[in-house]
């Protein structure tokens, strides 16, 4: 029986640490997009990143891939994990805020159980898993049970284009099975790499940044922010955590990023949150629970 290992306090501060770069990057994409377009906003999240992360791999002597292979991959992990789920989220946080944002993209595990099962054959859902992603699939339509009532009106399609962006990571999440023999200072540049030469051309058509004035020093400082924050240190203290404490004590920062983001949404932003959305988040995080699987463990070890 696989063996979770004891985290130290060290270990729970970058946990809560990286809970907040993430849900940071809900905050941060709230004030980008306010006068910046989305695909804009992701371009220049994965660029400044990648950029970070390849003079720390330069850095630490760690040499890029040659192989024709590793780069195949890595666009399509790219595209999977940052390119869509980048535009989807900047893309519906014009019209929703960054504490419901992160609620609906809590469900990315959920996702990914979903897709494992259906297109591997080593990560079969069992009857806990089953119960944790209907509980989530329940919180999720709390959440926006009201918006379909009033017939696809307020923020129906930006809650559905995160929702997307979750069910995009659930995508990422198998396929980057393939990488767990490569450094993961490795795989973290090179599919940000990836995503930004994937995400330049839609940006050029869909944005034409060149027509567009030119943004305050808030949406610029938010863009570097969400960049070098939520995503370059993120990725930094998030290989250190997997290493230290294992993926399955890693899995925790889910339940703490809505949290993180709800905080910074309603004390620098103004957002409010509503009943239903409380609800849907204390069932999609039962959902995370059920998934997890440790308090059964626990149970049972007691």
């Amino acid at each position: 029986m696989m063996t979770v290992p004891r985290m130290a306090a060290q270990d729970w501060a970058l946990l809560i640490f990286l809970s907040l770069l993430w849900g940071g990057s809900f905050f941060f994409a709230k004030i980008a997009v306010a006068e910046v377009p989305p695909f804009t906003v992701a371009l220049c999240r994965v660029v400044l990143a990648a950029a970070v992360l390849h003079v720390v791999r330069m850095a630490l002597g760690v040499a890029a891939p040659r192989d024709a292979g590793f780069w195949r991959d890595a666009l399509v992990m790219g595209l999977l994990n940052n390119a869509i789920p980048f535009s989807l989220i900047f893309w519906g946080q014009r019209e929703i805020g960054a504490g419901l944002a992160s609620i609906l993209n809590a469900t990315t595990p959920l996702f990914t159980v979903i897709v494992a099962h259906v297109f591997t054959a080593d990560e079969r859902a069992g009857p806990l898993k089953i119960a944790g992603v209907m509980a989530g699939i329940a919180g999720v339509a709390v959440m926006i049970g009201s918006d379909v009532a009033a017939g696809l009106g307020h923020h129906l399609w930006a809650e559905l284009a995160v929702l997307g962006a979750a069910l995009s990571y659930g995508f990422a999440g198998v396929f980057g099975r393939r990488f767990r023999d490569r450094p993961p200072l490795v795989v973290a540049s090179g599919q940000l790499t990836g995503s930004s030469a994937l995400l330049l051309l839609p940006m050029l058509i869909l944005d034409r940044p060149w027509a567009l004035p030119m943004p305050g020093w808030h949406p610029i400082g938010a863009i570097i922010a969400v960049a070098l924050l939520s995503t370059a240190l993120a990725y930094v203290i998030f290989f250190r955590i997997l290493k230290r404490a294992g993926s399955t004590n890693l899995s925790l920062v889910t339940l703490l990023i809505p949290p993180s983001a709800l905080f910074l949404g309603v004390l620098f932003l103004g957002e409010e949150i509503a009943a239903h959305q409380l609800a849907g988040m204390a069932l999609i995080g039962c959902g995370l629970l059920l998934l997890d699987g440790r308090l059964f463990r626990f149970r049972r070890t007691a």
